[in-house]
């Protein structure tokens, strides 16, 4: 999987509406063809049905055409923020000190705590919507609470990097040479 199905549906959906602005004809020119389009790819929500909305959906396609063209990621950035602040949505796509592009939900002079528990919930929201919560641990070792993230490809760590691992392997080692 490389991109949620969410993703992968709002991608085909974004092009499919840029594309109704053929080279030779405009496939969204009525209200019919706005309603043809919403109902196609089961949009949900309140709908208008007047000539503010269509015009409003039809002057999206070119603002998309352009993000989708730009091959500059900082192009691409800053367009996905302004359709963000321009709708009032508070995460933000950003990249900073070294960190490549990541979600900012807060203000940067947000409080620590409040910062780190807004990463933490977004980042367990891509893990809710990833269906992976199965990759959350607890530490299978002894004596330990520690929790992990398994994030290897066979989904088979068990132990959290206290060591917790190595003291479980030893100690089966032993218990196998004891009992030959």
């Amino acid at each position: 999987m490389v991109f949620s199905r969410d993703t992968e549906i709002g991608l085909v959906t974004a092009a499919a509406l840029v594309n109704t602005l053929g080279a030779e004809e405009d496939r969204l020119s009525t209200l019919a063809d706005l309603d043809a389009f919403v109902t196609h790819w089961e949009f949900t929500g309140a709908l208008r049905r007047d000539d503010a909305e269509l015009q409003g959906v039809r002057a999206l396609r070119p603002v998309l055409r352009g993000l989708w063209a730009a091959r500059d990621p900082d192009v691409v950035a800053a367009g996905v923020n302004a359709l963000l602040t321009d709708a009032r949505a508070l995460p933000q796509l950003v990249r900073h000190d070294g960190w490549d592009w990541h979600w900012h939900a807060t203000p940067h002079d947000a409080p620590l705590a409040t910062r780190m528990a807004v990463e933490a919930a977004m980042a367990l929201a891509d893990v809710v919507r990833g269906g992976e919560l199965d990759r959350l641990r607890v530490c299978a070792g002894e004596d330990c609470a520690d929790l992990v993230v398994d994030l290897s490809r066979n989904r088979s760590r068990r132990y959290c990097d206290s060591g917790c691992g190595n003291r479980a392997n030893v100690a089966a080692y032993r218990a196998r040479k004891a009992a030959s």
